[in-house]
């Protein structure tokens, strides 16, 4: 018998699974506050909060909403670095902060 979800594990997962070939934007009831080390990201919706421990990882999520796709505002990352960026959107998309534009 499957264990039951707890409700707020299945508020916080809101998305489904990260395609680089689409059009993302950040949440709109979320909100990025600059940070030396990145950026805080507040959801006014669900209470979260996450860090963004990476420029570069703020930097696309900022231009998600004038890229055509997430794949496009990727390629503003360094090679070497864009695993690690693409992982950490993926998550955002995953965890809600970041969402499909449609």
């Amino acid at each position: 018998m499957p264990t039951p979800t707890p409700p707020h594990a299945a508020a916080a997962v809101t998305t489904g699974a990260f395609d680089r070939g689409r059009a993302y934007q950040l949440h709109p009831k979320v909100a990025l506050r600059p940070e030396r080390f990145g950026a805080l990201a507040y959801s006014y919706d669900t209470r979260r909060l996450s860090l963004l421990k990476d420029l570069d990882l703020v930097a696309v999520v900022r231009s998600l909403a004038d890229a055509p796709s997430a794949a496009v505002a990727l390629d503003a990352v360094p090679t070497a670095k864009r695993p690690a960026v693409e992982r950490a959107l993926a998550r955002l998309v995953e965890t809600g902060f970041v969402r499909e534009r449609h």
